[in-house]
């Protein structure tokens, strides 16, 4: 009869648990199947690449499979809207871009999903650029592309991946910064604007750092400054923007992991947990450091602050601008 109490009594309490802390229980049970992490860019670029390499050692951490979906168009808007609207149980994660999540409502009309309701799981990586030319070009060093500049205001033509990326919000900021004028070249991708760049069609781009350390180091085209904090190790010869005099070109391009707004908690910390110990893995870091990247990682909370501080940035840019969608 005791024994038969005590198991009564035992269940009793766990159920009681169970309705008070419910968040606990489906953290202590997730995850339950497999999980989808979408990426709302095409497959190949460096989202989805960052997104496959660590769905393998965060599923082997969570002991479950972790499944990449391409979910590309509206400069990331559809693949973000798409997270937005799964269900919030931690199955439907996305890589949230820095695009989508901090400049897009600027410049769009409209949006089907609001950047301020996701659940930040962890920062992945800050991606910095490098300023470049066709090592034909006259341009020895930065401070002949600000002479030539301001020698034939609207002449020098600077490329970029299309309007509100980062490539071309780094030529704003030069220009306020520097006090130029450029004709500023959209293209279509990243991909188009290198092409133009080896073309000599265009005299100058911001191209992401792993992107442009192959025709650097062939010698190609020629680094001029860098847009990091510090000097990228990939680099070591070549100034940061900060150096030059103009530390408000100090950028990144950025990605994260985000979920659906009413994610549980103790979910989003599992996978938090997951995600960090994963970054922390040797090999991944090389991957992400060794073309001069950032390797992210922290908490939600410091991931939600840097995405505020982003988007307070990049909105005030936009306006102050007139930055409009062709």
């Amino acid at each position: 009869m005791q024994r038969r109490n005590f198991v009564v009594r035992g269940l009793g309490l766990a159920l009681a648990a169970a309705v008070a802390c419910p968040g606990l229980v489906q953290a202590q049970e997730y995850p339950a199947k497999p999980i989808t992490i979408v990426v709302a860019f095409t497959a190949g670029g460096n989202n989805d690449l960052r997104a496959r390499q660590l769905g393998v050692p965060v599923g082997t951490l969570l002991k479950q499979t972790i499944v990449v979906e391409n979910k590309p168009g509206a400069s990331g808007n559809i693949g973000h809207e798409l997270v937005s609207r799964a269900a919030p149980d931690g199955y439907t994660l996305g890589i949230g871009a820095m695009g989508p999540l901090a400049v897009n409502s600027s410049l769009f009309r409209r949006l089907g999903f609001d950047p301020k309701e996701f659940v930040p799981v962890v920062l992945i990586e800050k991606a910095p650029l490098v300023l470049v030319t066709r090592i034909d070009k006259p341009f020895k060093s930065f401070k002949d592309v600000v002479a030539a500049a301001k020698a034939k205001p609207g002449f020098l033509s600077i490329g970029n991946a299309g309007t509100g990326g980062a490539h071309h919000l780094s030529s704003e900021l030069l220009e306020d910064a520097a006090g130029l004028e450029m004709l500023k070249v959209p293209y279509k991708g990243g991909g188009p604007a290198a092409t133009a760049l080896l073309a000599g069609e265009i005299d100058l781009m911001f191209e992401q750092t792993y992107a442009a350390l192959p025709s650097i180091q062939v010698g190609k085209t020629r680094a001029l400054a860098v847009t990091s904090e510090k000097r990228l190790p990939s680099l070591p010869d070549v100034p940061t923007m900060a150096e030059l005099g103009y530390p408000q070109v100090t950028v990144s391009n950025w990605l994260g992991v985000i979920a659906p707004k009413g994610t549980p908690q103790p979910v989003v910390r599992k996978l938090n947990e997951a995600f960090n110990k994963a970054l922390a893995q040797p090999e991944l870091r090389e991957k992400i450091a060794g073309p001069g990247n950032l390797v992210g990682g922290g908490s939600p909370e410091e991931f939600a602050a840097f995405i505020d501080a982003e988007s307070k940035r990049w909105s005030a840019l936009v306006k102050a601008k007139g930055i409009r969608l062709e």
